[in-house]
């Protein structure tokens, strides 16, 4: 296995889990949020897939200078359900992953990613791994959310 394998791995691994959690929230806990200043369970979902496409064009363009011109299809679209979202995403998804499995070993480490805008730059390496910690992340939130909420929560631990 080389990096471009385990990078994916990974992706993958936080994704099935990611859905497992996405999925099991009851459709009238949606639009559920702990206080007014948090992120609905829609909105949290959306934040995890829309991130993903905008990381992909920030690594493809090696920073974050432009990201205000590119075209974002997930600017105009809502969604009812998980599996439409997720349907909705499957194209995006995969053009990150053929991203993914396209780049040499060297260019991990080699590309620079300037995201000065947030206050850092990094390696391309350390960003892919960045943007599957920011999806487990946001599970955990989700998965506090509906324990906060009294829903009964998946075991993602299989």
């Amino acid at each position: 296995m080389n990096s471009n394998d385990l990078i994916v791995l990974n992706f993958e691994e936080v994704r099935r889990r990611s859905i497992k959690v996405w999925t099991s929230i009851p459709a009238d806990m949606l639009d559920w949020r702990p206080d007014s200043e948090a992120m609905s369970c829609k909105e949290m979902i959306r934040h995890v897939l829309e991130g993903e496409y905008l990381y992909h064009h920030i690594l493809e363009n090696k920073g974050s200078s432009n990201l205000d011109d590119i075209y974002n299809p997930y600017g105009t679209k809502d969604f009812t359900t998980v599996e439409e979202e997720l349907e909705f995403a499957q194209p995006y998804r995969q053009k990150f992953l053929h991203f993914i499995n396209s780049l040499r070993s060297d260019e991990l480490s080699n590309i620079q990613i300037d995201r000065s805008d947030a206050g850092y730059i990094r390696t391309l390496g350390d960003m892919l791994l960045r943007i599957a910690y920011h999806e487990s992340v946001h599970m955990g939130q989700l998965l506090d959310y509906l324990r906060t909420a009294g829903v009964e929560r998946t075991n993602i631990w299989d």
